[in-house]
């Protein structure tokens, strides 16, 4: 049920990275435990104990991918994978003149380990051979924001607690 790598992509084929659309089954599941593990940060200090923050997290995310997918209906909606192991979600959409990383996480255990950026760095090749605008909406207060930045991303909006990146070739 593997998705192969897209086209061109060289840096996730190379990171042995492998991508498949998310089902309604227990993938949809998977992409719940992603943002959960992004987001329970967030709760630390409310005065909740496990049960109630997890069940707010389902809520939360239930209301997010659905808002997505009212927002994006023909964006691809794939779980990443390395070496058979589900290890994190991506949304993107592909539009005429812009490539929007509608959503892009990691579980814990494979962040910081050279799959966010492989996966960026080829969405940036393919925004620079098909002409378009690559953007994404990343919380300020993410760690991977550095990447971004690092990456060329510039600051397009301040939409409060996100702010708004683009990325254009030169």
């Amino acid at each position: 049920m593997k998705t192969p790598v897209p086209y061109g992509w060289k840096r996730s084929a190379e990171r042995r990275l492998g991508f498949r659309p998310i089902s309604d089954d227990d993938e949809l599941l998977f992409a719940g435990r992603v943002y959960a593990s992004v987001r329970k940060d967030y709760l630390a200090d409310l005065p909740w104990n496990d049960v109630q923050k997890a069940a707010f997290l389902l809520l939360q995310f239930r209301a997010q991918h659905s808002w997505y997918r009212q927002e994006y209906p023909e964006a691809d909606w794939l779980l990443i994978s390395r070496r058979e192991e589900d290890i994190g979600r991506l949304y993107l959409d592909r539009g005429e003149a812009e490539l929007r990383i509608i959503d892009i996480a990691l579980m814990p255990a494979h962040r910081r380990k050279g799959a966010g950026e492989a996966i960026l760095r080829d969405l940036m090749d393919e925004a620079a051979a098909c002409g378009s605008v690559l953007s994404a909406e990343v919380d300020k207060t993410s760690p991977a924001m550095r990447l971004f930045r690092r990456l060329g991303f510039t600051i397009e909006a301040d939409r409060g607690d996100c702010d708004l990146l683009r990325w254009a070739s030169a």
